[in-house]
C-alpha cells in the first residue's frame, strides 16, 4: 500500500449554495478533523478564470486529502457525510487520486506527502503550494496574469487551476501534463514562467513553499461535462 492523495473540486450554481460553500471554509473543520483514516487535509477556494488571478470565484472549492492507501481514500470519500453534503450541494464535482513521487519543501511547517518511486513515462500531475510575503504581494500578482495566459495556450497541459487556503497569500497551483517532457517544457520556456521562477529566487518572495508530482491512479466525476483525463487518451 502507498500513501494516496486525493483533490476533490465542486462547482456550485445557485447563490445560497455558494454562501453555504464558502461558509464551509470554517465550517467543515470540525467535520473534516474527524474523519477516519483522514491525516493532512486543507480546504481551498479558488480565483476566477482558470483559478490563477487574486479574485475570488464564489462558486468552486476544493478539498486536498491525504489517505493511507486509495482502497481507503475512495471508501471514505464516499461514504464519510461530510463529501457527500458537497456533493448534494454542487452542480457538478469531480476527485482526481494520486500518488506522490515526489516532493519538497513544507505545507504549515508539515512535510505531508510520502513520495514512492517515480516511472519512467506517463501521465503526471504537479503541484506548488506556497506563502507570499505581504511585502511582495503587488510583484507577485502583476506576474500570474501573463503566466495564466501562457499555460491557458499550452495544449499540452490537461489540466489547470489555481485554489488558495486564503486569498491573496496562500496560493495552491495544480495541473495535469501527458508527461515529464511536457511539463518541463513549458517550466523551463523561456518566457513569463521562467521569469517569475528567476524573481521567486532572487527576491525570496515565499515565506514558504513546496513543490510535488505524483501519478494519477484514477478519477470520479465529471468537471465541465466530462473527466479531464480523457484528454490523456487524445495525447
Amino acid at each position: 500500500m502507498s500513501q494516496t492523495t486525493t483533490i476533490s473540486f465542486f462547482r456550485f450554481e445557485r447563490w445560497r449554495d455558494r454562501a453555504w460553500a464558502l461558509a464551509m471554509m470554517g465550517g467543515a473543520r470540525l467535520a473534516m478533523a474527524r474523519v477516519p483514516d483522514l491525516g493532512f487535509w486543507k480546504l481551498c477556494g479558488s480565483g476566477t478564470g482558470e483559478g490563477f488571478t487574486p479574485v475570488p470565484n464564489t462558486g468552486v472549492y476544493a478539498i486536498l486529502c491525504i489517505w493511507p492507501d486509495e482502497d481507503t481514500a475512495r471508501t471514505r470519500l464516499a461514504d464519510i457525510p461530510i463529501f457527500n453534503r458537497y456533493r448534494a450541494r454542487a452542480s457538478e464535482d469531480w476527485t482526481v487520486f494520486l500518488s506522490p513521487t515526489s516532493a519538497r519543501g513544507a505545507w504549515s511547517g508539515q512535510t505531508p506527502f510520502s513520495p514512492v518511486l517515480e516511472p519512467n513515462f506517463g501521465p503526471i500531475a504537479a503541484l506548488t503550494r506556497a506563502t507570499i510575503k505581504p511585502s511582495i504581494l503587488a510583484k507577485f500578482w502583476g506576474r500570474v496574469p501573463d503566466i495564466s495566459a501562457m499555460i491557458g495556450s499550452d495544449q499540452n497541459v490537461v489540466f489547470k487551476i489555481g485554489i488558495g487556503e486564503v486569498p491573496m497569500l496562500h496560493q495552491v497551483t495544480f495541473s495535469i501534463w501527458p508527461g515529464v517532457a511536457e511539463m518541463a517544457q513549458f517550466a523551463r520556456h523561456n518566457g513569463p514562467h521562467a521569469a517569475a521562477i528567476q524573481a521567486v529566487r532572487d527576491g525570496a518572495w515565499f515565506r514558504e513553499e513546496l513543490y510535488a508530482r505524483f501519478v494519477i491512479l484514477g478519477d470520479t466525476g465529471t468537471w465541465g461535462g466530462a473527466s479531464p483525463l480523457r484528454q490523456l487518451d487524445d495525447t
